[in-house]
């Protein structure tokens, strides 16, 4: 019962880490990598489809990503829903190649790209302690029911306090890598 618990809480709060992980790669540096278009989705054939599974994408160069729809007629549809994204970003078509040049990021862009970052962070922190409050509720009713005792609820309560401290540092580790990295000019 009280591995279960603690199981659960161990794959949750990795889900908590995956999803800020997911979160920060969205958010751009001012260097080109293909995951910042990993959200996009483009109508093809009247269905909604990803955009890396209608196209190639790949880096250019540090600051361009360069985009070959496998099909001549998706590219204004991949150009509009690039510029619909909410990555501010504007194509230029050349031939069958659509090359997304990235703006430098200015020092006031950048404190308010570390921001939603930090936001981003807080919010993982709260979901790891959310996932610790479920736990330990779930180990209280365990006592109440008396199929464990106060002792075993007392270590199960540390390992649990354990490994949110442990996942909350992994958070901090992530948003320190990702803070120098938004810094980096």
């Amino acid at each position: 019962m009280i591995e279960d618990i603690n199981k659960d809480a161990v794959v949750r709060m990795r889900k908590s880490i995956e999803a800020l992980n997911h979160e920060f790669h969205k958010i751009r540096t001012g260097r080109a990598h293909t995951s910042l278009l990993d959200h996009i989705s483009v109508s093809y054939y009247g269905a909604k489809m990803l955009l890396n599974q209608v196209a190639s994408v790949a880096v250019s160069d540090a600051r361009t990503l360069s985009i070959t729809p496998w099909e001549k007629g998706m590219i204004p549809v991949v150009e509009k829903a690039i510029l619909e994204s909410d990555l501010g970003l504007t194509p230029n078509t050349a031939g069958g190649v659509i090359r997304i040049p990235l703006p430098a990021l200015s020092e006031e862009r950048r404190h308010e790209l570390i921001r939603v970052v930090k936001h981003e962070a807080e919010q993982a922190k709260i979901a790891i302690r959310n996932i610790r409050r479920d736990a330990n509720s779930a180990l209280k009713s365990l006592l109440k029911e008396k199929e464990i005792t106060e002792d075993d609820e007392k270590r199960a309560e540390d390992e649990i306090q354990k490994l949110t401290d442990k996942h909350t540092t992994e958070v901090d580790n992530l948003l320190a890598a990702k803070e120098k990295e938004m810094m980096e000019v």
